[in-house]
């Protein structure tokens, strides 16, 4: 029988594909087009939090592809607030990123041992060998989307590799936190199992139309 992702569990990654699309637009903001020295870096460290909280709240598919999806939902919306087309710099290649770093987590924790998942070390591991494949897989962007890497000012390394160690060793702690998180939300909802379908998901809903309106307010205002 095939398993299905809980009402929780559903509530609680729509609550952070919201939080994580609306990260990456604040980032946005700063950003024209490409991305700013070590900032791609950074980013990619927050977003394997989001993948590897919806990846150990799910341990399904699912989990990280919709909040996935809910961050290039979220990139989208900043793209037509801006008025900038889809195949722009600051809207394609951070979408093409989204995507390879869930691929990258959900490529590696399969060959992951069931009790390395379980401990902290092995958390860490997971982070910092996704955050590494991400960054090698990024610079494909190019074809992609059509529009090469960002590289290091006046050379031709992508800033990707550039500054991986920094996404490396930012995973190394976001992706334990993210399962740490997963757990916590997950030992909370228990405690609201009777509460009605209603209430279930005026959190979800209202945090995610809080997130949509407060990108527009500061991309608008």
């Amino acid at each position: 029988m095939t398993q299905r992702t809980s009402p929780s569990a559903l509530g609680f990654l729509i609550v952070i594909g919201s939080v994580w699309g609306l990260a990456e637009a604040g980032l946005g903001l700063a950003l024209e087009s490409c991305a700013k020295l070590a900032s791609g870096s950074i980013m990619t460290g927050v977003a394997l939090f989001f993948i590897s909280a919806a990846w150990a709240r799910t341990r399904r598919v699912t989990g990280p592809a919709l909040v996935i999806g809910l961050a290039l939902g979220f990139k989208l919306f900043d793209a037509l607030l801006l008025g900038l087309p889809i195949k722009h710099g600051a809207v394609a290649n951070p979408m093409f990123a989204f995507v390879t770093e869930g691929l990258a987590l959900l490529l590696i924790v399969p060959f992951l041992a069931d009790a390395w998942k379980r401990k902290a070390a092995g958390q860490a591991f997971l982070g910092g060998t996704s955050a590494l494949l991400a960054v090698n897989l990024f610079p494909l962007v190019k074809f992609a989307t059509g529009i090469p890497a960002c590289v290091v000012p006046g050379g031709t390394t992508p800033l990707s590799l550039y500054y991986a160690p920094l996404a490396v060793g930012i995973s190394l702690l976001t992706v334990p936190l993210g399962v740490l998180a997963a757990a916590k939300a997950g030992a909370l909802e228990g405690r609201f199992g009777a509460a009605p379908k209603i209430a279930r998901w005026l959190v979800p809903t209202a945090a995610a139309a809080l997130c949509l309106t407060f990108q527009a307010f500061i991309r608008l205002v």
